[in-house]
């Protein structure tokens, strides 16, 4: 079988060289916002900072269908990516994994990203993007417990946005938040204002309903049990119209959809992903998140989900 401990290295390698986990240069990844509008930065705008979170998921889909057919097998031992690595540069395994990605999974994610930009903008928000400020968090690291790899790569980021003069930042998925708003103070010493996209949604109220039958809401681990961030998308669907089922695991008591083991087990993952998927189909309705990861897993149980930026954007 091969060793955890040999993905957390490659991460570690992988974002020191090129500042995101798949060794693959960021700009390959992170394309969303070519098909949008251009961007104007003025005093005072938050910085839209994507963690590359959406942009990693078909990166992460191709990495996962290796590992699967990877872990048990016999070949497993020699197969290491600290074996890889010794004679392949991390570089080209990265690209290898790029080749692998779904043209189609990078539409779908990057569409997810360019409707949290409309939603913004409908809603008047002053912020800007710009991509060469768009870091990803380190978060796998810290979750993974490479703390010390975490912490070389968080210092880095902060120190990198506050050269830019970034003081406030909007995010759009939950480890990203996590990490910005409670370690990256804690462990860099460094804080800024943060405040996840759908905090800042301005909906117009519908009264009577809009037609939309009810979903149910998948919280996420950080926002849920962590940030206690659950009650703000209740809020803009409740104002939408929208009806709601809340699953017996919700809020700050909601069941992790096994998403982050998938990084090292995918068997692991499964067997948390199957208890979560019962719950969640127990309520009879389509299942609404807020995370890319979370999305992905469910998607691939084979749930009918869709991500709350999509449904918003349908809706407002």
């Amino acid at each position: 079988m091969y060793n955890p401990r040999d993905i957390i290295d490659l991460i570690a390698a992988n974002l020191r060289k090129t500042r995101n986990p798949f060794g693959v240069p960021s700009s390959q990844i992170n394309t969303w916002w070519r098909e949008v509008p251009g961007f104007t930065r003025r005093p005072g705008d938050a910085l839209l900072l994507t963690g590359l979170m959406y942009q990693a998921i078909p990166y992460i889909e191709a990495t996962t269908r290796y590992l699967e057919r990877l872990e048990g097998s016999r070949g497993a031992d020699y197969l290491r990516f600290s074996r890889l690595s010794r004679y392949i540069p991390a570089f080209l395994v990265g690209q290898a994994f790029a080749l692998l990605t779904s043209k189609a999974s990078i539409q779908k994610f990057n569409g997810i990203l360019q409707s949290i930009c409309r939603l913004l903008t409908q809603s008047g928000v002053d912020f800007f993007y710009h991509p060469d400020m768009d870091f990803y968090s380190g978060i796998l690291l810290y979750d993974l417990g490479d703390q010390e790899g975490f912490v070389e790569h968080a210092r880095f980021v902060a120190r990198t946005l506050k050269l830019h003069g970034v003081d406030k930042i909007i995010t759009v998925d939950p480890h990203t938040t996590y990490a910005l708003k409670e370690l990256y103070p804690k462990y860099t010493g460094v804080s800024f204002e943060v405040e996840p996209y759908f905090a800042l949604l301005q909906p117009k109220p519908v009264s009577g309903g809009n037609g939309q039958p009810p979903v149910t809401l998948h919280d996420p681990c950080f926002y849920g049990r962590y940030l206690k961030l659950s009650e703000g998308p209740r809020r803009l669907l409740s104002s939408l119209g929208i009806k709601y089922v809340d699953v017996r695991n919700c809020g700050e008591f909601t069941s992790c959809c096994g998403g982050p083991a998938e990084s090292v087990s995918p068997a692991l993952n499964r067997e948390i992903l199957g208890r979560r998927v019962a719950e969640l189909e127990a309520s009879g309705a389509p299942v609404v998140t807020f995370c890319p990861i979370c999305l992905a897993n469910l998607l691939k149980a084979g749930l009918p989900v869709e991500d709350l930026a999509s449904l918003l954007g349908r809706s407002m």
